[in-house]
């Protein structure tokens, strides 16, 4: 669960302090005024698969505020990555909003979560949906040479309500024009949709709409068939939500007791 927004919201807290280390702030960019990325060092002992989260604190040690974040970086990174939106009067956002370079932040040694390839059966197209930061995650794990030959075609979508919100729109690009390997047996692309400035982008409606109407389809010119796509989904609950009764309607099923399903979310507010 990635937690971005809800200024009450409580992740608990590891108890010992050997359930975490301190890691440093290496970068800091903002994407808009209330859209950061940041990077921090990564401790050699810590291991995670693409669409995990690990959670995060800030603060003092007598009151500190934890939050689960998706991990942006590629596994083999030597730093780790995050991206977030700065809520006004947020507990962790109050604390991100000034965070600067060489800082400390703490990073539990532990890392969780559902949104993984390995949770769905094998099939053909993976179907990226995001809106927001939940576009985070789905760098992660198009970094990952295994996806690119597990699947023929990787279709990310990033729906936001401004180009300005696009994080990462030129690593999907890129990934787009050079695959991660060579030989590499899957193609990308990487559509955004955009709300609230119409003409800006191929795609302009959210996401479940692009789903209903077929837009997203031809645009992709790909079928969205239960034979051969497989579906993840991060973003908003609402997003999240509809998007699942479509996909159900066609058949569609997450992964239960060990058994592989069509479609994966994760969900953040």
């Amino acid at each position: 669960m990635v937690d971005t927004s809800d200024p009450g919201a409580q992740a608990k807290a590891p108890n010992p302090e050997e359930k975490w280390t301190v890691e440093k702030v290496l970068s800091i960019h903002y994407w808009t005024p209330s859209l950061v990325s940041f990077r921090t060092t990564r401790a050699s002992g810590f291991r995670f698969t693409p669409g995990h989260y690990a959670r995060l604190a800030l603060g003092s040690d007598e009151a500190l505020v934890w939050r689960p974040y998706s991990l942006v970086s590629a596994t083999d990174d030597d730093y780790l990555e995050f991206i977030a939106v700065l809520v006004p009067g947020g507990a962790f956002s109050q604390h991100l909003a000034k965070l600067a370079v060489g800082d400390a932040i703490k990073v539990d040694k532990a890392c969780f979560g559902f949104l993984t390839v390995n949770q769905l059966a094998p099939g053909r197209d993976l179907w990226l949906l995001a809106s927001g930061t939940g576009i985070g995650p789905f760098l992660s794990i198009v970094r990952d040479p295994a996806v690119w030959q597990a699947f023929e075609h990787l279709i990310v979508v990033h729906g936001v309500r401004h180009s300005a919100d696009l994080a990462y729109r030129e690593d999907f690009t890129a990934l787009a024009r050079q695959p991660l390997l060579a030989g590499a047996r899957a193609t990308l692309s990487y559509f955004p949709a955009i709300t609230r400035e119409p003409g800006a982008s191929q795609l302009s409606g959210r996401i479940p709409q692009l789903l209903a109407n077929g837009r997203l389809e031809q645009a992709a010119n790909l079928p969205l068939s239960l034979a051969d796509s497989r579906v993840m989904v991060c973003g908003n609950p609402d997003m999240a939500f509809e998007v699942r009764q479509h996909l159900s309607a066609l058949g569609f099923a997450t992964g239960r007791r060990g058994v592989p399903g069509q479609m994966a979310f994760e969900k953040y507010w």
